[in-house]
């Protein structure tokens, strides 16, 4: 590829980043919330006079790694919308990258989440040394397209940022 045929992260593709980046880590934030209401057995707010006993499943495990897999997620696509200056790449590579963050970060996320609440992992098809269920099975086999996006978008950064870092001055 010639330099002339490298092109810049679009604007619109960073301002898609940073928004997903925000969409999940709101998403976790929400995530959180029933985490706390989980420990409590309750939703209480106070000072209002809210008091409601709820039985949420799931356990501290799972919670945690929902939560934490939101947060780092979107801060991961936050990043690749400022990072994504600093790469040189063409405009298909660029493509190629923002698809598999978008579909790293989501698909990493949402089945962890959706384990806390079906007592599963997902690490296995049928279960493996966990839970066997349906529910285990789609979010093993939802797990997949992460897996693989995540080595194309990781390959196609260290790529952008070597050629990026080819054309600067010492």
């Amino acid at each position: 590829m010639t330099i002339a045929t490298r092109s810049s992260i679009l604007p619109r593709m960073q301002t898609l980043l940073f928004l997903n980046g925000v969409g999940l880590f709101t998403v976790g934030l929400a995530f959180g919330w029933v985490w706390f209401f989980h420990l409590l057995g309750e939703i209480v707010l106070w000072p209002l006079p809210i008091q409601i006993e709820v039985n949420i499943p799931g356990d501290a495990r799972s919670f945690r790694m929902g939560h934490m897999e939101a947060i780092t997620q979107s801060l991961m696509l936050m990043a690749l919308a400022f990072g994504g200056q600093f790469m040189a790449l063409s405009k298909k590579e660029f493509t190629a990258l923002f698809w598999s963050a978008l579909i790293t970060a989501w698909l990493f996320t949402l089945p962890a989440m959706a384990n806390t609440f079906f007592g599963t992992r997902g690490l296995a098809f049928g279960g493996g040394p966990f839970k066997e269920s349906l529910a285990n099975d789609v979010i093993f086999i939802l797990g997949w397209p992460p897996v693989l996006c995540v080595h194309i978008l990781f390959g196609l950064a260290a790529i952008g940022l070597f050629r990026h870092l080819k054309t600067q001055q010492a």
